[in-house]
């Protein structure tokens, strides 16, 4: 699978998805119009090996709903990432066998270094 998870008014995601090189042959799911499956959520589940990974506690629902004065279990995580598509920490970058979840500067070069280096 080569697929991004994002959002498309997102402008972090676009920069990101603007400064990935050899992008041909991607899928880009905008996961507020097409919401992402449990099937989906599974398979990157899979790769990460860890929902709390997929799951933004930077998103405003985190705070509103009192979410992290909670204890969260890895099926919560899941749960949210599907009930609401602003828990998924994105963009979520699969290549194949690897993945890069998130927009931190170091996740977002590692990946540039990946597809550079394909």
């Amino acid at each position: 699978m080569r697929k991004i998870f994002y959002l498309k008014t997102c402008d972090t995601c676009k920069r990101i998805i603007k400064s990935l090189p050899n992008t041909n042959g991607f899928t880009l799911q905008d996961i507020k119009e097409e919401p992402i499956t449990v099937k989906q959520l599974e398979e990157i589940h899979q790769l990460t090996g860890n929902y709390e990974v997929l799951f933004s506690k930077r998103a405003k629902l985190y705070k509103e709903m009192g979410l992290k004065d909670e204890k969260l279990t890895e099926s919560d995580y899941k749960r949210y990432i599907l009930e609401h598509y602003t828990f998924l920490n994105r963009p979520v970058i699969v290549i194949d066998k690897s993945i890069f979840v998130g927009n931190s500067p170091k996740i977002v070069q590692a990946a540039i270094d990946f597809l550079a280096n394909e």
